[in-house]
């Protein structure tokens, strides 16, 4: 079995995240869903150490993660914001090698231009390389931003909605895109469509807690959920044996 790689035991923040407890393993996909302000990007901030929980402890591959460097925890952790303010005239692959600057001064520094390279062609970005963050489009402009993480070579990405703003077709590509990538990954998703081919687990969030977690199409046809979003949810088998997932509003 993959070895558990974050882990928090009884960890809290202020009002916003009650006691969780929670492991996630080496190339685990877990999608975090849930309705606003359900605790969802609080508990993928205190992951990610950008915010220090006020109760309980954190742990990154078995290392207390309050212990860790920002470096540190850079060089195993990429983030992606819901709102990455980046300035508009920022040159695209300027703002691609920032995922380089926690290796800055290490032996790793060496590997820069094969990151970089492997970044830039997984995400396509290779044709507005020298445009600015103002001139792209939604899609473009979320494929830059997680190259510029693919780049840190993490092991984990943390990704607050990746899907924001993008419309059906830049949404599909763009999760197949991280569905393929061999990485531990938590993304929040608000798109529940999307969520079981993306992943396998599903943490459904309510009120600051954690209220299920299992498999992903288990989780969008549970009880839970459809009370949590006020939804009645329909599977739908698919002529390749697939299932996708109807979500009609109660009462509709």
């Amino acid at each position: 079995m993959p070895e558990v790689v974050l882990q928090t035991h009884g960890a809290g923040y202020d009002c916003i995240l009650s006691l969780t407890d929670l492991s996630v393993r080496e190339g685990e996909h877990v999608a975090l869903i849930g309705p606003n302000g359900a605790g969802k990007s609080t508990l993928l901030k205190l992951l990610a150490g950008l915010i220090s929980p006020t109760e309980g402890e954190i742990f990154l591959e078995g290392t207390l993660l309050s212990t860790l460097s920002r470096p540190a925890v850079a060089r195993e952790i990429a983030w992606l914001s819901q709102t990455d303010d980046v300035t508009p005239e920022f040159i695209v692959e300027d703002y691609i090698a920032l995922g380089r600057l926690p290796f800055r001064g290490t032996v790793q520094a060496q590997q820069d231009t094969a990151a970089l390279q492997t970044a830039i062609q997984y995400f396509r970005v290779e044709p507005f390389l020298k445009r600015s963050i103002g001139s792209l489009s939604g899609g473009e402009r979320q494929r830059v931003m997680l190259a510029r993480c693919l780049a840190q070579t993490p092991k984990i990405l943390l990704l607050d909605e990746p899907t924001n703003h993008l419309d059906f077709a830049a949404r599909a590509e763009l999760l197949s895109l991280l569905r393929d990538l061999p990485l531990t990954i938590v993304a929040v998703l608000h798109d529940l469509s999307f969520v079981p081919n993306f992943a396998p687990r599903a943490l459904l969030m309510r009120d600051g807690k954690i209220i299920l977690d299992g498999a992903s199409s288990e989780v969008l046809l549970s009880s839970e959920l459809g009370h949590a979003f006020g939804l009645n949810v329909h599977p739908v088998q698919l002529d390749d044996g697939s299932t996708t997932f109807v979500f009609r509003p109660r009462g509709a």
